[in-house]
């Protein structure tokens, strides 16, 4: 356990003493189990750091509404902490955004974002949402307009904490095509096809923020595309990391 800011992160660590180091970030809503099977492939060879991202698997909840950044700079005062630097950073979806802070933020080798939201989606707001606005307002209404949100929202922010609700809404609604901009290492960009959670286009519209990078498609794959073809996963970057 890696204790920070009273708070201990859950990781899973294997050192042997390369040249190379890898960390792996998950999605929303997920755990170190969801980034194991393009860890193990490498576990002979490279130093390899998965992490419970706190408020998820074995970490402990933020105390406070962390920001995408705040996560950021605890996967840096980690890998601090076990003498790794300038990693190889794997994220996926949530995973992913906070890697595009850290690769902003720190040096780091390379990047690979699989199906990483970057910017503030702007559906359009229906009738219903309005709605539910207008009786957050009135005092008495309140509680009742915040059960009907929650009941209406989606799955991730079902079932998360209330403090972990804050969080999702905060990332939800933080733009880093700024952040993009200021990313130099190579970058490679898995993406399924068929992702209706992160469409396709947004990645190619990363690819022209950030330099130096690729977009890889995964023809009639989901938001998890790096899992649904694993092998494909696999040898993609095991050339990207040689």
């Amino acid at each position: 356990m890696f204790h920070y800011e009273d708070i201990n992160i859950h990781y899973t660590y294997v050192n042997n003493s390369s040249k190379k180091t890898l960390v792996y970030l998950h999605g929303w809503g997920q755990n170190i189990e969801m980034m194991m099977p393009i860890a193990k492939p490498f576990m002979q060879s490279e130093n390899i750091l998965i992490i419970d991202l706190p408020g998820f698997g074995k970490s402990g909840e933020p105390k406070t509404v962390w920001s995408l950044a705040d996560y950021a700079t605890m996967v840096y005062e980690l890998l601090n902490k076990l003498d790794l630097k300038n990693p190889i950073v794997i994220g996926h979806s949530f995973g992913g955004k906070v890697a595009l802070f850290y690769a902003s933020m720190y040096k780091i080798e390379k990047l690979v974002l699989l199906a990483s939201p970057y910017k503030v989606a702007n559906p359009k707001v229906s009738l219903k949402v309005k709605l539910l606005k207008k009786l957050a307002k009135i005092p008495l209404l309140k509680q009742i307009a915040e059960n009907c949100k929650k009941n209406m929202g989606s799955t991730d922010y079902k079932n998360a904490s209330p403090k972990m609700r804050s969080i999702l809404v905060k990332h939800i609604n933080t733009d880093a095509t700024e952040i993009c901009k200021k990313i130099n290492c190579p970058t490679i960009m898995i993406w399924g096809t068929k992702d209706t959670a992160v469409p396709l286009k947004d990645a190619y519209e990363m690819e022209k923020l950030i330099k130096n990078s690729a977009v890889l498609e995964y023809p009639e794959k989901t938001h998890y595309a790096y899992l649904e073809d694993i092998n494909k996963t696999i040898n993609i970057l095991k050339s990207f990391i040689s």
